[in-house]
């Protein structure tokens, strides 16, 4: 059962399997959630620059997360976009699984719990679709076919996230005292997408879809459903739950700012919880350098008085020892 996708069993069973039981101290509710607390929104179609960008600075510094409205991209294509992996999500899985694997290279691949599935580990509510989106076009061959419009309506959703990541990265660039292009070129060119799906839960207090942890990149856009509450943000001690505004984006900072900043900005610790009773699918967009790309704080940010606190490191061997140390490669950092 622990090779097969959550969501070709979950109706079968009406308690957790063992393998997929949280140990009592990652648990949902073994810290306490904020209840009437949010995270900052951000207007985007203001049209008072100094504001913009200070609110997103102080978002970015104070919780790594902000919310982001009047961003330019149309309701239909979200509505679109949602549909799609909803309908990929639903299909049976054998389909799902050969239309996922059509790069031997793995570029696009279908997996359950989590990229990197070890049954030594405790395993998580989820399914997840990956592949990667560069703006050249490339490897989009290996993208599902089914459903019908995959490609054509993720095609012109990436693209448009190309375009508001940029924006927002150049707003958090500029806030920092940087050249507002500092992140284009090489540190955003390997954009990847995942479109998660989360089945309901007969256990939602056992189980989590997605573990505490911090992005490996610079910046996410998370498109998520209206209506179910699930994504949580680590701050202060608490959990802050992340409520869906219709057709908002989140944004989170990732790893690679808090390294570029200097420390500065937080890639804020976040988690996924479940619920008996709704499947929930998002999408995220993660902006992530090219293998070779040397990841460290921006030399601007450490010639007065305040020394490098990260080490630089190729965003390649970035993610081989994320992958090994997870949550504690700031330790090695």
């Amino acid at each position: 059962m622990d090779n097969m996708l959550v969501s070709s069993w979950f109706h079968l069973h009406s308690t957790v399997p063992l393998s997929y039981v949280q140990p009592p101290e990652s648990r949902p509710g073994t810290a306490s959630v904020i209840s009437g607390k949010s995270i900052p929104v951000v207007d985007l179609g203001s049209h008072d620059h100094a504001e913009t960008l200070l609110q997103v600075l102080r978002a970015s510094e104070e919780y790594g997360f902000f919310q982001v409205v009047n961003h330019g991209v149309s309701k239909e294509l979200m509505d679109d976009t949602m549909n799609i992996f909803k309908e990929f999500h639903g299909m049976p899985e054998l389909e799902k699984i050969s239309e996922s694997s059509k790069d031997p290279n793995g570029s696009c691949r279908l997996y359950t719990s989590r990229e990197i599935n070890n049954k030594d580990f405790v395993q998580y509510w989820r399914d997840t679709l990956r592949h990667i989106c560069p703006p050249s076009g490339e490897f989009m061959e290996f993208w599902p076919q089914k459903p019908s419009r995959y490609r054509e309506i993720v095609a012109k959703y990436t693209q448009e996230m190309r375009a508001l990541g940029l924006k927002i990265l150049e707003l958090i660039c500029e806030g920092l005292g940087l050249d507002p292009k500092y992140c284009s070129g090489g540190l955003s060119e390997s954009p990847l997408l995942l479109g998660h799906h989360y089945p309901p839960c007969p256990q939602p207090s056992l189980t989590l879809g997605t573990p505490k942890h911090r992005d490996p990149n610079l910046v996410t856009i998370l498109f998520q459903e209206n209506d179910i509450n699930a994504l949580q943000v680590f701050k202060d001690g608490e959990w802050i739950v992340v409520e869906p505004i219709p057709y908002a984006f989140v944004v989170n900072i990732g790893l690679f700012l808090q390294i570029i900043s200097n420390g500065r900005l937080i890639g804020a610790e976040h988690r996924v919880v479940t619920n008996s009773g709704t499947a929930r699918t998002t999408v995220a967009y993660f902006i992530r350098p090219t293998k070779e790309s040397i990841i460290e704080p921006a030399k601007p940010l450490t010639c007065f008085g305040a020394p490098p606190i990260y080490k630089p490191i190729a965003f390649d061997d970035f993610l081989r020892i994320f992958m090994t140390k997870g949550p504690d490669i700031e330790t090695f950092l």
